[in-house]
C-alpha cells in the first residue's frame, strides 16, 4: 500500500477516534490493513502535521488544518536573515526578537531531524541529530524558509 493511502487512513483515524498514542493508532491502522512500524508512524505523524493536545480527558493526537503550516512557513521565513553553517551546526540570524519563535517553528516542524535550538534576541543555533546530516538538512531549511518550497 502507498504511503499516500496510508496518510488517508490515519487522517481517517484521527478524524473519527480519540488516539492516545501511536501504539495504539497503529492498532487502528492493522485494523485497516497496514502494518507500520513506529518509526514509519512517526514519520507519517510529522508529514502530516498531526499534534497531541490535552484535554480533560487526557492528551490525544489531533489533525492541524493543512493550511495552518503552509500560513506559517512564509510568515516564519520572513523573519529570517541568514543562514550559515559548518559540519556539524546551523546559525540561523533573524530579525530582532524573532529568534525564539522561529525556533519553536523548526522544533515542532523537524522533530526526527532537529535535536533542539537554542535561541537569543535574533541568533538561533539548530543542532541537528547526527552530524552527517547537518548539510542535508540546512539545504532543507534553507529551501523551506527562504526560498518558500514545500
Amino acid at each position: 500500500m502507498t504511503k499516500k493511502t496510508r496518510h488517508f487512513a490515519i487522517k481517517e483515524v484521527l478524524s473519527t477516534r480519540q488516539i492516545a498514542s501511536q501504539d495504539e493508532l497503529r492498532l487502528e491502522l492493522r485494523k485497516k490493513g497496514f502494518d507500520v512500524t513506529q518509526a514509519t508512524l512517526s514519520r507519517d505523524l510529522k508529514e502530516l502535521g498531526v499534534g497531541r493536545i490535552s484535554t480533560g480527558e487526557g492528551a490525544h493526537y489531533t489533525l492541524q488544518p493543512e493550511s495552518e503550516v503552509q500560513i506559517l512557513r512564509p510568515v516564519v521565513g520572513a523573519q529570517v536573515v541568514s543562514m550559515t553553517a559548518n559540519e556539524s551546526l546551523i546559525v540561523i540570524r533573524t530579525l530582532p526578537g524573532c529568534a525564539n519563535a522561529v525556533g519553536e517553528f523548526l522544533d515542532a516542524q523537524h522533530k526526527g531531524e532537529i535535536i533542539g535550538t537554542i535561541a537569543g534576541d535574533n541568533t538561533l543555533l539548530v543542532i541537528p541529530q547526527s552530524q552527517s546530516k547537518t548539510k542535508r538538512l540546512m539545504e532543507l531549511l534553507r529551501g523551506q524558509l527562504i526560498e518558500g518550497e514545500q
